[in-house]
């Protein structure tokens, strides 16, 4: 057994708030690079070259990448032998988002509740999923997921005869209804299976992967291939001004399912696809 103060975690998500805000990880950070010397566009490569240029002024002076810093979504992979020691779990981790968010000069765009719209003014609560897992240890991602990009997600309940072509006909319309405004080049996370909720979940925790870590599976790689070559192919392009980068990867996580199913999430983040990820 081991015993983990809620102070250390309140601070590691402080710090990753702000972290997440003002640096890429550096698989998005490359993507986009090579995103720059692919494009064949004029437009779309000065485009791409402008936001090159955004993170790097972020990164060397300690500011925001995008005005839209998110609402705070942390993923708490907890070790059953880790004991927690503290206030509650729950509390530490929004008083970390709260530090985080004030210390850094973040936006907060919380709202209490979704029909009155007051501002919290602090950007708590985030979301938060929680899973146990064997060890002592607690792994940590906070991926603070901008809106724009959230508000072009949908998701699916296919039925199982639809098969893989219903699968990326659900992808591919809904980056074609996204358009320009999920801020392309973007990344698309897909969750296919489980139930309702699970499929949604599976998208989500699919945009903290590495753009440089392909599926495991087989065809589940090649589908992640297949689906961003014919993304690319849709010419919406850099800020949707045409051109071949409209995505810079697509991740896609999957799930056992009931035999009458076959959910599908898919969950649009823009260029600032941000995660980062500790373990204590």
């Amino acid at each position: 057994m081991r015993t983990i103060h809620t102070d250390t975690i309140t601070r590691n998500i402080k710090e990753m708030c702000i972290e997440a805000n003002y640096r890429l990880s550096l698989d998005v950070n490359n993507a986009i690079s090579k995103g720059a010397e692919e494009e064949k566009s004029t437009l779309g490569k000065q485009i791409l070259g402008q936001l090159e240029e955004n993170m790097k002024i972020a990164r060397e002076e300690g500011i925001p990448i995008c005005q839209d810093t998110g609402m705070a979504i942390v993923f708490l992979k907890i070790g059953q032998q880790a004991v927690i020691e503290g206030i509650s779990l729950e509390d530490a981790v929004n008083e970390g988002i709260r530090q985080g968010y004030r210390e850094g000069y973040l936006r907060k765009s919380v709202v209490s509740d979704p029909l009155l719209r007051e501002n919290t003014k602090d950007n708590t609560p985030g979301i938060i999923h929680y899973e146990i897992v064997p060890g002592e240890k607690v792994e940590i991602t906070v991926a603070p997921k901008g809106f724009g990009s959230e508000n072009m997600s949908r998701i699916y309940m296919l039925k199982p005869a639809d098969g893989v072509e219903g699968v990326k006909k659900a992808v591919i319309e809904t980056v074609l209804l996204a358009g320009p405004n999920a801020c392309p080049p973007i990344v698309v996370g897909v969750g296919i299976g489980g139930s309702f909720e699970k499929a949604a979940l599976l998208s989500k925790k699919a945009l903290t992967r590495s753009l440089d870590v392909p599926s495991g599976t087989e065809h589940i790689k090649d589908l992640e291939e297949e689906l961003l070559k014919e993304i690319n192919e849709l010419g919406i392009g850099p800020g949707g001004f045409g051109g071949k980068v409209t995505a810079l990867g697509v991740n896609i996580e999957v799930y056992p399912t009931h035999i009458a199913a076959l959910p599908v999430a898919i969950n649009i983040c823009c260029h600032v696809n941000r995660h980062i990820s500790r373990t204590i």
